[in-house]
């Protein structure tokens, strides 16, 4: 499993409570349906793309190959994309996914 990104680590240390309602609401809501564990991965990585969250999408990711998901899948997510959120998202998506499938770092914002 990755290394969570340091600003997580810090919300973690800086507000246990929060954290721990929030991994609680995650856990209910990947219980709350049908959908299995790979596609769920799957459809939370269109989401982040269709919302151009690229910490979400690095994320997803990440999660979606822990799960069995191939970077070929990912990729023909952020293809379908093209029709659907526009090109320029399309690339991002696969950038996002080659940082992550290369190991690159996420870039930093300010």
């Amino acid at each position: 499993m990755a290394k969570l990104p340091q600003r997580f680590l810090d919300f973690q240390k800086y507000h246990p409570t929060i954290a721990k309602a929030y991994d609680q609401l995650g856990r209910a809501v990947h219980s709350a349906g049908p959908l299995e564990e790979r596609n769920r991965a799957l459809v939370k990585f269109a989401i982040s793309v269709g919302a151009k969250l690229e910490g979400g999408a690095h994320s997803h990711a990440r999660k979606a190959i822990e799960a069995g998901v191939t970077k070929e899948e990912l990729r023909h997510i952020a293809l379908l994309a093209i029709p659907t959120i526009g090109f320029p998202s399309a690339m991002a998506a696969m950038s996002w996914i080659d940082d992550v499938v290369k190991g690159r770092k996420a870039r930093k914002r300010k």
